[in-house]
């Protein structure tokens, strides 16, 4: 069964954004799947489904939001190799 909840916000947020309510919707709730995807909390693929998306587009998504498609660790791993090699 899904859940429903609600976010308040001045009407002033959305018109500053230029967007209508139904667009605004939208954008918090990419924004709010991106961070738990950012944060480790959802797979891209959960994220996708969620959003109604292929994966490969939410991956895409991501750099709109300068996060990147890789975890935090992966990225120190990384780091580390190329600093050993």
């Amino acid at each position: 069964m899904d859940r429903q909840i609600t976010v308040k916000f001045p009407r002033e947020l959305a018109l500053a954004l230029k967007m209508a309510d139904s667009e605004f919707e939208k954008e918090i709730k990419i924004i709010s799947l991106v961070k738990l995807y950012e944060l480790g909390k959802v797979s891209s693929g959960f994220a996708a489904i969620l959003l109604d998306m292929k994966r490969v587009e939410f991956l895409n998504k991501l750099s709109d939001y300068n996060v990147s498609i890789f975890p935090d660790l992966m990225e120190d791993e990384l780091d580390s190799d190329y600093k050993n090699a």
